[in-house]
């Protein structure tokens, strides 16, 4: 109990300075005292302090009690000879901004509680501003946001050097609010513009806090649905720009291209890549002016590369854009390297869905078939039964391209007329070639591959075979089904076999063979 009477005493003491403050003008210069706390290094002390402001200045906001308009300095005022009335609120008003001040220097504190009651006041105070507004208006119904206290509070939520990524998942419920999450896009554009302009090396940090900001906001789809305002209002009105989805949109997108128009770090290309095409590009205004972004991204080679070709693909084909080398680059990205890498699975899957058109020409489909059938003959078995049935697909899609396959009344090739070399995939010769490297598998050392390979001996079925199940295949699943085989009950041997792989006791196959 004795550790507990000070900070209960400190907080006694707190609430009578605000009691005073607000039953009576002559003891204003107890906001010091208050505000003096602010600067403690005592957490529990700092939060009694922000409740304590947060009463103050909300109380004093509400009853009008803060001078409205240009803020003039302090000194000027108090040393003139306006009313006792008018400089009280100029004093008060400095005061408050003084508060304000520190509340965005505490989204900084060490301590997650304090950052979190600094954020939940300072938006308190955002939504009391817009109610109770601290600027003139312009003209006759003039819409009023607190733009520069709510601009100082994206700006400390997008902290140079530090991660922010919890503050911010709170900050996050806010942008349900139509007027907050058009704010924010603003806000977060002149952030991102001013930090990179003046920052020849943006810190990491910075840029994961931007990217989890502007990934959080989701735009409604109707206009209808943009009437969740927090701050409050008696009556919308059609002038004002926060009521129109299309202004939404249109700083939706101007939050974007100002964001990737900087070079990214490489985690996050693959961040904003794999949102692209479900979170981005249906709320733009303009979805082509992502071109150049995604054409930079597709520079920079591996996942990036194919994640960049999504969403050119759906530029291409909901927005008719015109990209003639697409089918080029994802031709060209085609390597050995595909069977080995973590993004096999959602390669294939975007492969299948770029290539499922029946209106793509059969020169282009016979250059993909036998690329991969040329790349098939070094692969590992879990990718080859992913890749036959696929290569079988095309085949199945594209009549035109069974002569790879069945060529009646054509001469023997002596050679191989395919150049696996070239990169257009127009001048590789592949429809004059045929699938021999099938034919090669058919031999193959795993059952199930050489099984998958001899599909082509017999006419080719009508419906695709799903290659969903098979994309995430791997070595070990395939070890397993292997081993949970029945065979014989009993064979005879001459030998002991072995009691594990390579004489280890606790392997995998010291579980399914033992020593007789």
């Amino acid at each position: 109990m004795e550790q507990n009477r000070g900070p209960r005493d400190a907080r006694r003491a707190l609430g009578r300075l605000l009691e005073a403050v607000l039953a009576n003008r002559g003891e204003a210069n107890a906001v010091f005292d208050i505000l003096a706390v602010l600067q403690s290094e005592d957490q529990e002390a700092i939060q009694d302090a922000v409740r304590a402001c947060s009463r103050l200045f909300g109380a004093l906001l509400e009853r009008g009690e803060l001078f409205v308009g240009q803020l003039p300095p302090e000194e000027a005022v108090m040393a003139g000879s306006q009313g006792a009335t008018r400089k009280y609120k100029v004093w008060m008003r400095h005061r408050y901004q003084s508060c304000c001040n520190r509340l965005v220097e505490l989204l900084s504190h060490p301590s997650f509680p304090v950052k979190e009651l600094a954020l939940g006041t300072l938006m308190k105070f955002v939504q009391l501003e817009g109610t109770h507004p601290l600027e003139k208006p312009k003209w006759e119904g003039n819409y009023l946001f607190p733009r520069q206290l709510f601009k100082a509070v994206v700006d400390g939520l997008l902290a140079l050097e530090e991660d922010r990524a919890l503050l911010l998942s709170q900050f996050r419920e806010y942008l349900d609010h139509d007027d907050i999450r058009y704010h924010a896009m603003q806000a977060a554009a002149e952030c991102v513009a001013r930090v990179a302009s003046g920052h020849p090396e943006v810190p990491l940090a910075f840029w994961n806090n931007a990217f989890t900001l502007v990934s959080a906001v989701s735009l409604p789809s109707t206009e209808a649905d943009l009437s969740n305002f927090y701050v409050k209002h008696m009556e919308l009105s059609d002038k004002w720009k926060v009521t129109h989805l299309k202004e939404h949109r249109r700083a939706f997108q101007a939050m974007w291209l100002g964001f990737l128009k900087h070079k990214l770090p490489l985690s996050l290309y693959k961040k904003v890549l794999i949102i692209m095409h479900e979170a981005i590009l249906p709320h733009l205004a303009q979805p082509s002016l992502m071109i150049d972004f995604l054409t930079r991204a597709y520079d920079v080679g591996g996942a990036i590369s194919l994640l960049a070709l999504n969403g050119l693909f759906i530029l291409i084909h909901k927005h008719n854009l015109e990209y003639p080398d697409f089918y080029r680059k994802l031709y060209g990205l085609m390597d050995p390297s595909i069977f080995h890498v973590k993004y096999r699975a959602r390669f294939f899957h975007l492969a299948d869905l770029f290539l499922s058109s029946s209106h793509l020409p059969a020169y282009l489909v016979a250059a993909f078939a036998k690329r991969l059938a040329r790349l098939a003959l070094t692969a590992p078995p879990e990718a080859l039964l992913l890749v036959l049935p696929f290569i079988c697909n095309l085949l199945r899609r594209h009549p035109a391209c069974r002569v790879l396959v069945h060529r009646p009344r054509s001469p023997e090739l002596d050679a191989d007329p395919y150049d696996p070399d070239e990169e257009d995939p127009a001048k590789s010769r592949a429809l004059e070639s045929c699938l021999w490297e099938l034919q090669a598998l058919q031999r193959h050392y795993h059952p199930d591959v050489s099984k998958a390979a001899s599909v082509i001996n017999q006419a080719l079925s009508v419906p695709e075979v799903s290659i969903a199940p098979l994309l995430e295949l791997t070595a070990f699943e395939m070890f397993e089904q292997d081993l949970k085989k029945e065979g014989p009950e009993a064979v005879p041997l001459e030998f002991l076999p072995a009691p594990g792989l390579l004489g280890r006791q606790q392997d995998l196959c010291a579980q399914h063979f033992t020593l007789g």
